[in-house]
């Protein structure tokens, strides 16, 4: 039986990768200044730039889980289609979203009995849960049944390692991730934390450095230190909020560690950039472990 495999907007791959992987989105949704915007919408480009912007301008920015409703018809096409569904849904451990998918899809599946759907929590966010849903796509090009990549994706979730690093702390406080004295301080002090997302999909400081080269430095030395050989021929991602000077930077160090051809660098969505702020910048590979 033929299927589909279906994500979240989380997942930050660019319109190229979504075309060329077969996906279908599903947008999360955020608000600037009370005003509900999309975080995707297939076919059009959306200008993060502007969107950046208007966050270092001051503009309040929230988020939403997805509209339930908007969802089920992506299913429902699917199905109606004659695909069975394979959903790997953003973290439970930084949002609802997968959790209220997936009470979504066993209703559904009440409906389509002689039909396929199933879920996975990835425990993973930005290009993480993009880099995880692209190996997932490989499988199923390569011929793998939507159980066999259910089950490859279960068995290597926990080695997509996620290293962050973060320029303003403040945008962190106001997510709930730090203390406000901590951001204060750590914005007096030039300090910037390298963060990573733990086995249960928490977003977790693991240390504090003086300085944006150091952090980036900071997320190279945990590459080198739990990537899986051999990285030249591993596919890596890079995420950025509006600093791609950076994300070129990063990745032209890995260039040089590793001799890495293939790496994607895209933004990091509207919704997770509410919490994470201009020039967010990301790491995210294979590793031994997500540590």
């Amino acid at each position: 039986m033929p299927y589909t495999i279906v994500t979240d907007s989380s997942c930050n791959l660019t319109e190229a990768t979504i075309d060329e992987c077969e996906l279908e989105i599903l947008p999360l949704i955020f608000f600037v200044d009370g005003e509900q915007y999309q975080s995707y919408l297939k076919g059009e480009k959306t200008d993060l730039k502007q969107f950046y912007t208007m966050m270092r301008d001051g503009k309040v920015v929230t988020t939403s889980l997805p509209i339930l409703t908007e969802s089920e018809k992506v299913f429902r096409g699917i199905l109606d289609a004659g695909n069975d569904v394979l959903y790997l849904g953003f973290s439970s451990g930084l949002s609802g979203t997968y959790e209220a998918t997936d009470l979504l899809l066993k209703e559904l599946s009440k409906s389509y009995p002689d039909r396929t759907i199933l879920s996975v929590d990835t425990l993973a966010a930005s290009g993480g849960q993009g880099l995880l849903v692209w190996y997932a796509a490989q499988k199923k090009k390569e011929g793998a049944t939507i159980e066999e990549v259910r089950d490859w994706v279960e068995a290597n979730k926990s080695k997509l390692a996620h290293w962050f690093t973060v320029d303003d702390l403040m945008f962190l406080f106001r997510g709930g991730r730090v203390s406000r004295s901590s951001a204060w301080a750590g914005t007096l002090l030039n300090i910037k934390p390298v963060l990573h997302v733990d086995d249960e999909g928490h977003l977790i400081p693991m240390e504090k450095v003086r300085g944006r080269k150091k952090s980036i430095q900071g997320l190279l030395n945990h590459m080198k230190q739990t990537a899986d050989e051999p990285v030249s021929e591993q596919t890596v991602f890079i995420t950025h909020g509006d600093c791609l000077e950076d994300a070129e930077y990063l990745a032209d160090l890995i260039r040089k560690e590793f001799g890495t051809k293939d790496i994607r660098i895209n933004y990091v969505d509207p919704v997770i950039g509410a919490h994470s702020g201009p020039g967010t910048l990301a790491l995210f590979f294979l590793a031994s472990s997500k540590n």
